[in-house]
Order: structure tokens, then C-alpha cells, then sequence
């Protein structure tokens, strides 16, 4: 029997922040393993279904009516899930391993983003919890392209 991998890199702090950059790098790790095998549709549907769950997670977050961060940075989360989502039912329809770039980078600039730390300066005794992102400046808006457009990625800002 095979051992399970990566789960030997969790996160072991209780911070929230560490533990989602974890469980998004490491769906981006299955996505990346999906990649390398092709000729295996079951780990592809695997990873995106783990991608799936993981993004509605973070949707229910940002609805959640007493999450503590700022309103335009839960929009973002939720525009920016609906790309991933978008981009997760294209997969689950051609399963084409080639075309999972876009959900690899969401996740890792995601999970970088949440490895960050706000600076001593702008933690202060009355800052929302630990997953709350920092006040410094405004996350930018993703943009989603065309259905069906390809291409990458974009932020404005």
C-alpha cells in the first residue's frame, strides 16, 4: 500500500490563515500530480473535486454574516470564486489536463497571499482574528474572461 503524500506538511499552527494557505497548496499540488498523469481522468476528477469543496469552503466564509473581514475583500474572494468555480466545471466536462494553469496559479497566489504577514505596525489588540487579511491596501478585482475565451488570468487594480 502506497502512503498518502504531502499530508506530513501540514500546517502545525492554529492559525486559519496557515491551515487555508495549506489546503490550497496542496490542492495545487494535486492538480499539478493530475497534470503529470493524464492517462488517469479519476486523479484529475480527485483534484478538482478537492479544489471544488475547498472553494466552497471560502464561499460560505464570505457569506458567513459575522466574517470579520471587510466587505470589498470578501466580494473579491467570492468573484474570484466563481472563476475558480467556472474553470473547475470546464475541467470536470473535457478533463483536459493542459488546461489547468489558471486553478494552479489561483491557488498558489492565494496561498502565498495568506502566508504573508501584516506587519507590527498594523497589528493592533482590537484587529480581526488571524485570517483576516491586511487592511493595507484593497485586494485587486479579478476579471474573469469571456466564457470559453482563452488566455490568462487577469487583475486590475
Amino acid at each position: 500500500m502506497k502512503p498518502a503524500t504531502g499530508y506530513n506538511n501540514r500546517p502545525t499552527s492554529d492559525d486559519p490563515r496557515d491551515v487555508e494557505a495549506w489546503g490550497l497548496t496542496e490542492a495545487a499540488r494535486r492538480l499539478i500530480h493530475a497534470r503529470q498523469a493524464p492517462e488517469n481522468p479519476d486523479l484529475l476528477r480527485q483534484a478538482l473535486s478537492l479544489n471544488q469543496r475547498l472553494w466552497t469552503i471560502f464561499q460560505t466564509s464570505m457569506v458567513d454574516p459575522e466574517c470579520p473581514l471587510p466587505k470589498d475583500i470578501r466580494d473579491n474572494v467570492l468573484a474570484l470564486s466563481i472563476i475558480v468555480d467556472r474553470q473547475t466545471f470546464d475541467r470536470l466536462i473535457d478533463l483536459d489536463v493542459n488546461k489547468l494553469d489558471r486553478l494552479i496559479d489561483i491557488n498558489r497566489a492565494v496561498a502565498t497571499g495568506l502566508s504573508q504577514r501584516p506587519t507590527a505596525s498594523a497589528a493592533s489588540p482590537t484587529a480581526p482574528s488571524a485570517s483576516a487579511a491586511p487592511q493595507t491596501a484593497p485586494m485587486p478585482k479579478p476579471q474573469a474572461p469571456p466564457p470559453g475565451a482563452p488566455g490568462k488570468l487577469s487583475i486590475s487594480i
